[in-house]
């Protein structure tokens, strides 16, 4: 899996650039680090978190593989995408790309938000021309009833997450991802310079999975990738310590784009592969580090400033130079 087919289509898309890669100096003093790179993912693609690489670049990739053609613009893709719908549930940026991509390339959206989620996503949503319902539960409750209206009515199931027998729309997902960690690549090759650790936050796993995959496959310099789950929701931990996936209990997080109770997979195979530590954050943790990332220029929510969080936990040396994502702007932005 690489970056080669999202980068190609997103070429096309007049809101597509490269977030940026920003360099925290001050930052890095105040945690004792030779330095601090920050993935600003908080302006992507007018969407405002990475996963706008993700459900957009699926919605678009499902279309033109059911009309056996490579232009969205095509007659044959404008034909199929008119009569699909696709239905998925999120926590708020997954449901915000689908609804945005199925607005781009013709298709219909149906957004299933759980109870936790903000209604500034909802509102979001619903500007996309989508159909948002709200489930009275959690995230996972919000996942079974996507699965149950997609078998009633024939839509089409994106989720994010992976599990046996599901795993294709997802791992289009993870390919979108792939793209932010390309960005990365590129913006370090032209410092002439790598990180020594990658620090990086996960709900289900899919951006950890990406780019710590990416890195393994490419990087020329090797560093050692830490992933951060919710003290509330260490779906991957506990499953990493169980040698299965194995659901996680605890209260709900302020985290809410990370508190999944249930990983992927296909992140979980992974990640199993290619991360070398997991760590869990408190929420006390995670709002400061919000602050900390205020002070630097960048405005996130607990969930973006996770790596963030970690950073202040982890042991590392005085020499080390770490980066981590600020996956995703303000609730209301």
């Amino acid at each position: 899996m690489s970056a080669d087919r999202p980068l190609a289509l997103l070429g096309a898309c007049p809101v597509y650039q490269p977030t940026p890669l920003t360099g925290a100096p001050d930052l890095a003093r105040a945690l004792g680090l030779a330095g601090l790179w920050v993935k600003d993912e908080t302006a992507r693609m007018q969407l405002g978190s990475f996963k706008a690489l993700g459900g957009a670049f699926a919605v678009v990739q499902m279309i033109l593989d059911r009309a056996g053609v490579s232009d969205p613009r095509a007659p044959e893709a404008v034909a199929v995408a008119s009569d699909l719908t696709f239905v998925t549930a999120s926590a708020g940026n997954h449901g915000l790309s689908v609804a945005a991509g199925a607005k781009i390339f013709g298709a219909n959206a149906a957004i299933l938000l759980p109870a936790a989620a903000p209604e500034a996503f909802a509102t979001r949503i619903r500007g996309k021309g989508a159909e948002v319902i709200r489930v009275d539960g959690s995230y996972e409750d919000s996942v079974a009833e996507a699965i149950r209206l997609a078998e009633a009515g024939g839509w089409l199931h994106l989720a994010d997450g992976s599990w046996p027998g599901y795993t294709a729309p997802p791992a289009l997902v993870l390919e979108g991802y792939m793209v932010l960690a390309e960005e990365c690549r590129q913006s370090f090759a032209s410092l002439g310079t790598w990180p020594s650790h990658v620090v990086v936050q996960a709900g289900v796993g899919g951006l950890a999975a990406a780019l710590a995959a990416h890195i393994r496959a490419t990087w020329p310099r090797q560093p050692e990738i830490v992933v951060v789950e919710p003290d509330a929701a260490p779906c991957l931990m506990q499953s990493l310590k169980a040698g299965k996936l194995t659901p996680a209990e605890g209260p709900v997080s302020i985290m809410g784009r990370l508190d999944c109770k249930e990983a992927s997979m296909l992140a979980f195979e992974s990640l199993r592969d290619t991360a070398d530590t997991f760590v869990t954050i408190s929420d006390a943790q995670a709002t400061e580090a919000v602050r900390a990332l205020a002070q630097a220029g960048i405005a996130t929510t607990p969930s973006g400033a996770a790596g963030m969080a970690a950073l202040r936990l982890l042991d590392l040396p005085a020499d080390a130079t770490c980066l981590i994502v600020a996956s995703e702007g303000p609730e209301d932005a």
